[in-house]
């Protein structure tokens, strides 16, 4: 009988972190348990076209500080719809079944799923087809069910901040408005995390609309106080009252195909029709998703990775591993699936903002 195995890949978008637990995944895995790792390449697009490598405990050394993942990911590829075209047409095939015959094949234990919601959901429905899933929480937006936090998400919001204070000492100097878009889709944590760590003057997330009024009202008062310069974080799913987010771009062939931008440009060409204020927009996009994780993200997803491997050793599958009350926890996937984690409106983080006089619009 050969050695046990374990599966693992990294679905949805990249972020830092994923390299440090794809280490802390292989390194258990060998040195605790006596498993070897079978790594998917481009997520669950790997699992599809079969491709997939024996992770070795040199392949993971060194890997533990570098952003991305050394597996690849993919945030269109879905067992369960994938996109064929045949006869110059496309359309969407059922290929799970094949899936399922593949980690069988593979005398797996279980398959390690790293990703946001829309992994989890592909994990949860393969895990009703029989195969033995643990969910791993990774997203910049924070957005996920049951869980404090995911990994990725530190660095993300170290990045974004530290921009907006950079833009900081340019508004001050041009005396303008400054309007900084962060990704986070539906969920403002990003924005109003990073915006208040940066003293931002007005921070709007999509679970507040806005209104325009009070954001020229807020430029204008600052004004004349002699704060002669504003600076306003944007969540990307920020909507006005009455409105509807600004949707930069559709991709058919994603589960998610709904990318939403640009939202800040809006805003700032309706401040100066109505001021006459000058303004300028920073996008930051993708440079929130990469780079060196932070320290927090490391041990996060080193933690996160060696209770997977206890999970799998416990035979407790079809979960996720969560982050409450600072321990780390299982949790059934089934009521991560689908689910979306948004900012309540009675968040201390709110309550925060408000009280040292940060406008949410």
């Amino acid at each position: 009988m050969g050695k046990r195995r374990v599966g693992i890949l990294t679905g949805g978008g990249d972020c830092a972190g994923l390299n440090a637990v794809i280490r802390g995944i292989t390194k258990s895995a060998v040195n605790n348990f006596d498993m070897e790792v079978v790594g998917f390449y481009d997520g669950f697009l790997g699992l599809i076209e079969k491709r997939f490598t024996i992770l070795t405990f040199e392949m993971v050394s060194g890997i533990l500080t570098q952003g991305g993942t050394i597996l690849g990911s993919s945030n269109k590829a879905n067992p369960f719809e994938h996109r064929v075209r045949e006869g110059g047409q496309e359309r969407c095939v059922d290929v799970s079944e094949e899936c399922v015959a593949l980690c069988e094949d593979l005398a797996m234990d279980a398959l390690i799923c790293v990703g946001g919601d829309g992994t989890m959901t592909i994990a949860e429905k393969l895990s009703r087809k029989g195969v033995n899933v643990i969910g791993l929480p990774k997203t910049i937006d924070k957005d996920l069910a049951e869980t404090d936090i995911t990994f990725g998400f530190d660095t993300a919001r170290t990045v974004a901040t530290e921009a907006i204070d950079r833009i900081h000492t340019t508004a001050q100097s041009h005396h303008r408005v400054m309007l900084i878009e962060v990704m986070g889709r539906n969920a403002g944590w990003l924005a109003l995390e990073a915006g208040i760590a940066a003293g931002a003057d007005i921070v709007l997330i999509p679970e507040i609309p806005y209104s325009i009024k009070e954001i020229i009202g807020v430029a204008r008062r600052r004004s004349r106080f002699g704060r002669q310069f504003s600076i306003v974080v944007v969540a990307e799913g920020a909507a006005p009252v009455g409105g509807t987010q600004t949707v930069h771009r559709i991709v058919k062939d994603s589960p998610d195909p709904i990318r939403l931008g640009g939202i800040s440009h809006r805003i700032a060409t309706e401040i100066e029709e109505q001021t006459g204020i000058e303004c300028r927009v920073t996008i930051l996009g993708h440079v929130q998703r990469g780079g060196t994780p932070t320290p927090l993200d490391r041990l996060l997803a080193t933690r996160f990775a060696v209770k997977a491997m206890e999970l799998v050793e416990e035979r407790c599958y079809n979960h996720m591993v969560a982050f409450q009350g600072g321990e780390t926890v299982p949790v059934p996937i089934e009521k991560v699936a689908g689910r979306q984690r948004l900012v309540p409106l009675d968040s201390p983080l709110i309550k925060t903002a408000r009280s040292v006089g940060t406008s949410l619009g």
